[in-house]
C-alpha cells in the first residue's frame, strides 16, 4: 500500500514523490482509469482536520510546492492526469459546508495558493474546489478564486471541477468547469 501524502511529504524528497507518483499512475492505467483526484495540497491548519492526512503540503507551503511539482510531474507522466485539490483554504473537517475562511490577498498568495500555483506551473490537469466558503463565497462559485486567481494570474488552463456537493450552483462565468452528483442543481 502506499502511505499518504502528509507521510510523503515528512521525506523531504521531490525525486521519492515523482516516484509515488509515478506507480499510482502505473496503477491507475492499470485499472482503465486516466484521471487521479490529487494530490491534495491544503495548508494544515487545525490539528483535528479529519484529513490532515492527505495533505501534500503539511504546514508548510514551500515545501508543498516542491512536492507538488514532483507528485504532478510523476503523475502524469504515466498517462493519467492529475487533479489538485481543494482549491482552497479546505483546512477543517467540521462545518466545512458552511464555515467561511477569511483571509487577505497577500496571505493567500503567500500561504495557501503556494502549492496550486506549483501544480500549475508543473501543468496539472485538473483543480478541484472545496465545500468551504472563502470570504463569505463558496469555493466552488467564488469568481475571484476562479476565474481572477487561478484562470487569470496563475494561468491555469485545464478544468475546474466541483467536489461532491460542494456546488451551490453551476457557473461557468465563477469560472467552475465540471460539476459532481451531489449538488441541488446536478
Amino acid at each position: 500500500s502506499f502511505p499518504c501524502l502528509l507521510a510523503a511529504a515528512a521525506t523531504w524528497n521531490a525525486p521519492l514523490v515523482e516516484r509515488l507518483g509515478q506507480a499510482l499512475a502505473a496503477e491507475f492505467r492499470a485499472k482503465g482509469a486516466n484521471v487521479l483526484f490529487g494530490p491534495s495540497v491544503n495548508v494544515v491548519r487545525v490539528a483535528r482536520g479529519g484529513r490532515n492526512a492527505e495533505f501534500l503540503a503539511g504546514e508548510e507551503p514551500h515545501l508543498g510546492a516542491a512536492l507538488t511539482k514532483a507528485y504532478v510531474a510523476g503523475v502524469q507522466s504515466g498517462g493519467v492526469l492529475a487533479t489538485v485539490k481543494h482549491f482552497a483554504l479546505n483546512s477543517q473537517e467540521t462545518n466545512r459546508e458552511t464555515v467561511s475562511m477569511n483571509v487577505d490577498l497577500r496571505t493567500l498568495w503567500e500561504v495557501y495558493y503556494v502549492s496550486f500555483q506549483a501544480a500549475v506551473e508543473a501543468g496539472v490537469a485538473s483543480v478541484m474546489c472545496s465545500y468551504n466558503s472563502v470570504n463569505g463565497t463558496r469555493a466552488c462559485g467564488n469568481e475571484e478564486m476562479l476565474v481572477r486567481d487561478l484562470k487569470g494570474k496563475m494561468a491555469f488552463r485545464g478544468w475546474v471541477i466541483s467536489d461532491w456537493w460542494a456546488a451551490d450552483g453551476f457557473s461557468a462565468r465563477s469560472g467552475l468547469d465540471q460539476e459532481m452528483p451531489g449538488s441541488p442543481c446536478f
